[in-house]
């Protein structure tokens, strides 16, 4: 195992208890996002780095949800939370590197990736990834920080969350640039999300290619 992903789950072994009052709140505004255009759409959902299960409660019924994440300890907590709110659409959670997902060609109608891209170690390795599981004419979703991107407000909330991105390992200078391009993917939408327009949030049509 590298010592990026070591130290990754270090981070997140560390973070895990709290993470959903302190980074997850800041993030919030894109997993909703995220499910509501899942819901509306209907079919299965991929949760590439699911961490503790924060958008678990936004989904409908009807959608079925996988989840996938490096960190065990975010796991747990994703775990627990399924079990005390007796989610009865939640297929499975699985401990896996998400540059190489076990699941077969075309298994999601979408996929989506909350706020991990500019975590992960090989992100355009990952999005291949990504895009290679999601069906033609499904749904790739990506919400995260991107340089320059943000609102007037960012010089605010940058420092809110420098201590955190630090102790999480979020590069806060990741190019949109990387996620943008790829030869299987069209942009359907592109917003700044609250608080601040902190985050972006882009949702792509997978397209033949």
């Amino acid at each position: 195992m590298c010592m990026q992903v070591e130290a990754i789950q270090k981070s997140y072994r560390r973070w895990a208890p709290v993470y959903d009052v302190t980074f997850g709140r800041i993030t919030q505004g894109g997993r909703i996002l995220a499910a509501e255009h899942v819901n509306a759409q209907g079919g299965s959902v991929l949760e590439v780095g699911i961490g503790t299960g924060l958008a678990l409660d936004f989904y409908g019924p009807h959608v079925q949800v996988t989840g996938i994440d490096l960190s065990e300890d975010m796991l747990r907590e994703a775990e627990a939370k399924a079990r005390k709110v007796r989610l009865k659409n939640l297929a499975r959670l699985h401990q896996m590197d998400a540059r190489t997902l076990a699941f077969p060609d075309a298994s999601f109608d979408h996929v989506a990736a909350m706020h991990i891209m500019s975590v992960v170690p090989e992100p355009e390795r990952v999005l291949d990834e990504m895009v290679r599981v999601t069906r033609p004419g499904g749904s790739v979703i990506i919400g995260n920080h991107f340089a320059g991107r943000s609102a007037e407000g960012w010089a605010i909330a940058e420092r809110l969350a420098a201590p955190l991105a630090n102790l999480l390992g979020w590069h806060a200078d990741f190019a949109i640039d990387r996620v943008l391009g790829h030869p299987r993917l069209r942009l359907e939408e592109q917003r700044q999300v609250k608080p601040f327009g902190l985050m972006t949030f882009l949702r792509f049509r997978r397209v033949e290619g």
